[in-house]
């Protein structure tokens, strides 16, 4: 028995240690952001790796404000992230509740197309994204065979309509649904409810730990996302925070100060919204992990 308890111990600690290990492996890297963000310049570019900075200054914040327009820039931001969490909620979950709970014709058929689809790199699907936003009739100046205006791109529509719903999403939300008994609905069905009476009084209360995580993933892509709208807003006046970076990039030069003072300024709000939806966010994970 001693020797059972000991072998516990034993492996709790080395866990420990591991979590320890890793926890500091990945807190680093934004460590070091906000360690060069409080740095002059003359420790910034000194040889040598310091973990620490005798002379904090937050020069570098106050040039980061005075070079973009960080608060129109977050607004904007944040109006996108706000559109990508609702529509990937209402429709990502509405499309995972019918391939976890409705038979319905090809339903296999057409969630094995939805599967192959991740197979396919992002990368490779932008270029085409961008012409069909760009040339899209009747929009932004365009007439009906798409020539003669810009389209979608340069404004606020070009990003958030790609990103609306997500394959992923609607696989993480079936995985939760499924997880749910089917006794529920075939009850609330025999009362005469109607499927979306189903799932909206059933199986939505019950996916609130998924739908919480899903806002998690929603809100980190959608303020973190660089990318997609560096290419789509190239055009027009309507920018995001991560954009905003890029000024602080001249001619090859990086003014390295003020770029991580804005990177930290522009992570806080995933902090925050992370610390805030933990706990839903583990049991979602949970939820959505179990088997089919």
């Amino acid at each position: 028995m001693n020797k059972r308890k000991r072998n516990s111990q034993i492996s709790n600690g080395l866990n420990m240690v591991m979590l320890i290990f890793f926890g500091i492996v990945f807190t680093l890297p934004f460590y070091w952001t906000v360690l060069t963000a409080i740095r002059p310049n003359s420790e910034i570019f000194s040889s040598g790796l310091k973990l620490f900075t005798t002379n904090p200054t937050f020069e570098h914040f106050v040039k980061a404000f005075n070079v973009i327009p960080f608060m129109e820039y977050t607004k904007n931001t944040l109006l996108i992230t706000v559109i990508i969490i609702a529509t990937n909620l209402i429709f990502c979950s509405l499309a995972g509740y019918a391939f976890a709970k409705i038979d319905f014709k090809f339903r296999k058929f057409i969630y094995r197309l939805l599967l192959f689809s991740v197979m396919i790199p992002g990368a490779v699907l932008m270029i085409p994204q961008f012409l069909v936003l760009a040339r899209f009739p009747l929009a932004g100046g365009n007439n009906l065979m798409g020539q003669g205006g810009s389209g979608f791109s340069g404004n606020l529509l070009g990003v958030v309509l790609p990103t609306a719903i997500s394959v992923f999403n609607i696989m993480f939300m079936r995985a939760s649904f499924i997880s749910m008994p089917d006794e529920l609905g075939e009850a609330a069905r025999l009362d005469g409810a109607s499927e979306l009476q189903i799932f909206y009084h059933v199986y939505l209360p019950q996916a609130k730990p998924a739908l919480a995580t899903l806002a998690v993933f929603c809100f980190q892509a959608g303020w973190n996302s660089f990318m997609w709208p560096n290419i789509i807003l190239r055009s027009g006046d309507f920018k995001v925070l991560s954009q905003g970076l890029q000024s602080f990039t001249t001619n090859n030069n990086v003014d390295y100060g003020p770029m991580m003072a804005a990177a930290v300024c522009a992570t806080i709000p995933v902090i925050i919204i992370f610390i805030c939806a933990q706990k839903y966010f583990i049991r979602g994970i949970a939820f959505s992990g179990s088997k089919e």
